[in-house]
């Protein structure tokens, strides 16, 4: 078989029910007979819309041809011979005699990952998280939303999956790695949709993700793992700069028992605070590192379909729309989106009491009527005042607790139109879109919970954000505060081998300060699990 890449198809040839149609179109771009493709399959699809006047598919196939057939491929379509996907290798692992299994701390999405690929190697890990398993997790965001009081245990941001489980479930990424693969092939094996493996911007949806991290727990389980929910790292005991054990906390008793290991994991995620405290006071290395802190924007889903697509918004090829933005300020501060979700929600991500944070979601079918996505600045290591590589976190506090007054203490977030917040005024206003927030929002000036440095790029960056897609600065878009989350504001430095300055601490994924994203993270799980092995091999 040969492969095809830069194929232009029609929107209609994308439908899965126009399989003919996209076969014969993949054949004249190949500049042969429909009849001399006896297989086709789709490896890759994007859309091109560069052009609203014409906005259609680019794919790459594999494809067989007839014998004696020759191809003649279209201007910009490259052709090479098919080689399939190579699967992710696991070698056999054994401990030394009497050595203790590994630990994991975390079950985002680096956590699950890396604690997959030591079950499957023979290492019988121990993995715990602070929050409950997810279908209890569930029912505890879900009675939060409704207006219960914060569970500071299970929220959000913890809890069976990570912060990643209550997202659009993106599995995009800038990252370059072959394990890119594996784990979309790991996704659909526990669930997931199919298309993911072939869309170029994969995404999963909240109401999938469920079942699917469930599924990749079950999987740990089932291979030698163990997984303990409702249990906290609160300490490391370290002898001659190498850890030797750790100490975890039942979260219902208070409980506290000391497990023997040469090898813990820290795949916490970016909202667990105490862990890095807790770290810091056990010796290890941290160091500050940029995050951003900011707002969730919403629009009309209509209008980014139609700033995207123009006259073939409407086409069911192509369902809703995202974008991704980036701007300079004229100080060279940055200004982006991020977490784009298409027809999603704004979701209430409070972990810490008197604290009130917001990220976003989507369900797979993307079908709201409001698209949502952080609208972020820049926030530099030397914005902060002093040495403690831990001031991001209390910065970060600080604006949350801000934000938690202005809503009037009860979680209520503070909302403000975008013309609202360029003229400086509040006030219930007069708004096509509704807010998504699920315990509701109070009409408030978001000056008064951001930094002014952060309030004075977004003001500058508006016009300049418009001119990318049309209507992102419309009058009526709701800004809703604020968005601190969206990274760690601390990195836990380690060295080539993944470990930090205390032998045997593996810190990982987004809390380590090294991924940004579902995708980003569960590879550097899968890295420092490769690591481990290789180590016991």
């Amino acid at each position: 078989m040969m492969q095809a890449a830069n194929v232009p198809v029609s929107l209609d040839a994308l439908l899965p029910e126009n399989a003919g149609l996209f076969r014969r179109e993949v054949a004249r771009a190949l500049g042969v007979k429909a009849a001399q493709v006896t297989d086709v399959r789709l490896l890759k699809r994007s859309i091109d819309a560069r052009k609203k006047s014409h906005v259609h598919g680019v794919v790459t196939v594999a494809v067989k041809l007839a014998e004696g057939a020759q191809v003649a491929p279209a201007r910009g379509v490259t052709v090479k011979p098919y080689d399939p996907p190579a699967p992710l290798e696991v070698p056999a692992a054994q401990l030394r005699p009497g050595e203790p299994r590994p630990l994991v701390v975390g079950t985002g999405p680096a956590g699950l990952f890396c604690a997959l690929y030591l079950a499957r190697a023979g290492l019988r890990p121990l993995v715990v998280e602070r929050g409950a398993a997810v279908d209890e997790r569930v029912e505890i965001v879900e009675a939060f939303n409704a207006g219960g009081p914060l569970d500071a245990v299970t929220n959000v941001q913890f809890g069976e999956g990570g912060a990643g489980t209550f997202s659009d479930g993106k599995l995009n990424s800038g990252i370059k790695s072959p394990h890119i693969r594996h784990v979309l092939e790991a996704f659909v094996e526990a669930g997931a949709p199919d298309d993911i493996l072939v869309d170029a911007k994969p995404h999963i949806g909240t109401d999938l993700l469920v079942d699917v991290v469930r599924n990749l727990r079950q999987a740990i389980e089932a291979t030698g793992g163990e997984v303990r929910f409702l249990t906290r790292l609160v300490d490391v005991e370290v002898e001659d700069g190498a850890v030797v054990g750790a100490v975890l906390e039942d979260e219902r008793t208070g409980a506290t028992e000391t497990v023997a290991t040469n090898r813990v994991v820290l795949a916490c995620g970016h909202s667990a605070r105490d862990t890095f405290q807790m770290v810091s006071k056990a010796g290890v290395v941290l160091e500050r590192k940029p995050f951003a802190v900011g707002v969730r924007i919403e629009h009309p889903q209509a209008l980014i379909n139609q700033a995207q697509y123009g006259p073939a918004a409407a086409h069911p090829a192509l369902g809703a729309a995202d974008y991704k933005l980036a701007v300079k300020t004229s100080d060279g501060r940055g200004v982006y989106t991020f977490c784009m979700c298409p027809g999603g929600e704004v979701v209430a991500a409070a972990s810490e009491a008197g604290g009130l944070c917001v990220n976003g979601m989507s369900r797979h079918a993307r079908a709201g009527k409001n698209a949502n996505s952080a609208l972020l600045v820049e926030v530099r290591p030397d914005d902060l005042p002093g040495e403690d590589p831990l001031e991001g976190v209390a910065f970060q506090r600080q604006w949350e607790h801000a934000a938690f007054d202005l809503g009037g203490f009860s979680y209520l977030a503070p909302a403000q139109t975008v013309k609202q917040f360029r003229a400086g005024t509040a006030g219930a206003p007069s708004s096509e879109v509704n807010p998504t927030y699920p315990r509701g929002v109070v009409w408030a000036d978001l000056h008064q919970c951001l930094p002014p440095f952060v309030t004075d790029a977004l003001e500058e960056a508006f016009p300049l954000l418009d001119r990318k897609l049309a209507g992102f600065a419309h009058p009526q878009a709701v800004m809703t505060g604020i968005e601190a989350r969206s990274s760690s504001p601390v990195r836990l430095v380690r060295d080539e081998g993944f470990q930090a300055n205390i032998a045997g601490l593996y810190p990982c994924g987004e809390g380590g300060g090294y991924a940004g994203g579902i995708m980003s993270a569960a590879v550097d799980g899968l890295r420092v699990a490769e690591a481990i092995v290789g180590e016991c091999s």
